[in-house]
């Protein structure tokens, strides 16, 4: 059965759904406190107060950006991909 919530940021009530709730308990999470619009707000100041760090992609050489400080390989860190090589990677696997 559908809940109603009420947004603990704006005040508005929205729409829990019985398969997001089914969806929610398979993953173990707790029911959502804000609305859709409050959580895209919140993810965007996140984004928008992360630390970028300058990277080379180990794949095609191009210069990208990285929300962590990467570690050389050798001396344990991972290769690096550009974004475009990341979703490539990930599409062909």
């Amino acid at each position: 059965m559908d809940q109603d919530i009420t947004c603990r940021d704006c005040g508005a009530t929205f729409q829990f759904t019985a398969g997001e709730q089914e969806f929610y308990a398979s993953k173990g999470l707790q029911a959502p406190q804000r609305c859709k619009d409050c959580r895209n707000k919140r993810k965007d100041d996140r984004m928008a107060t992360r630390e970028m760090h300058d990277a080379v992609c180990a794949n095609c050489g191009a210069a990208c950006q990285v929300p962590f400080k990467p570690r050389p390989v050798e001396e344990g860190g991972r290769p690096i991909l550009c974004n475009a090589c990341f979703k490539a990677q990930k599409a062909a696997a």
